[in-house]
């Protein structure tokens, strides 16, 4: 699955309606990768609007079947899918079939938003300083998988959900911004989940418009 959306489609920003497809030559090209619906892409889309910096060239997922992908087409952008499943273990072999897609959408920025697969070194390294994720912890608390419940057994008084710099080594890199969220008595993951992705639907737009910008000074949001 892959291709051009069709254009003339508008999405609503912080400063008003304005039509998709159609990138200024000045602004940052920015391919958002996910696996699943797309909330944090969408919050994403939503804020690159008006005078932002930069605008999405393509939204790619490793599940053709995403309900990201659909929403991302009626916005009017270019999506791709690379169906992970048949590659099995072979990850580069599954990276490689990413490139086409990218190479035709330029992109300056990658945004990781939700996307389930672990990059190998090679492609974190070609896109060096270029790829952003969206995690949900406190990192250097937490990296990997439930986070939620893991800083709830520890009897956490916060949590959260950090923006970083990809590098090669998982759920690391640079902190470019952070959001706490307090952990309430008697939370669950899942309540506790919810709250914090209301708070990545606020911190990741905020730190891609500054690191379009050129700004990697870290941001920090109450929740």
């Amino acid at each position: 699955m892959s291709g051009q959306a069709a254009s003339g489609q508008t999405v609503t920003g912080e400063t008003g309606t304005e039509p998709l497809g159609q990138i200024p030559p000045t602004a940052k090209r920015v391919a958002i990768f996910i696996s699943g619906g797309g909330s944090n892409m969408l919050a994403l889309v939503r804020s690159m609007t008006g005078d932002h910096p930069a605008r999405p060239c393509l939204v790619l997922s490793n599940d053709p079947g995403a309900a990201g992908l659909a929403r991302a087409a009626e916005l009017g952008i270019p999506i791709a899918a690379v169906d992970h499943r048949p590659f099995g273990r072979d990850r580069a072999g599954f990276e490689a079939a990413l490139l086409p897609h990218l190479a035709a959408a330029r992109p300056d920025i990658i945004a990781l938003a939700g996307f389930m697969r672990v990059l190998t070194e090679g492609f974190v390294r070609r896109y060096a300083g270029r790829m952003l994720n969206i995690h949900p912890s406190l990192l250097p608390k937490y990296p990997g998988l439930h986070t939620h419940a893991r800083a709830i057994e520890a009897g956490d008084s916060e949590a959260g959900c950090t923006v970083h710099v990809v590098t090669p080594v998982l759920d690391d890199g640079p902190i470019l911004g952070q959001a706490r969220v307090p952990i309430l008595p008697g939370d669950t993951p899942e309540a506790l989940a919810k709250r914090v992705l209301e708070q990545e639907h606020r911190l990741y737009p905020a730190v891609l418009r500054r690191f379009a910008a050129g700004d990697t000074r870290p941001l920090l949001l109450a929740g």
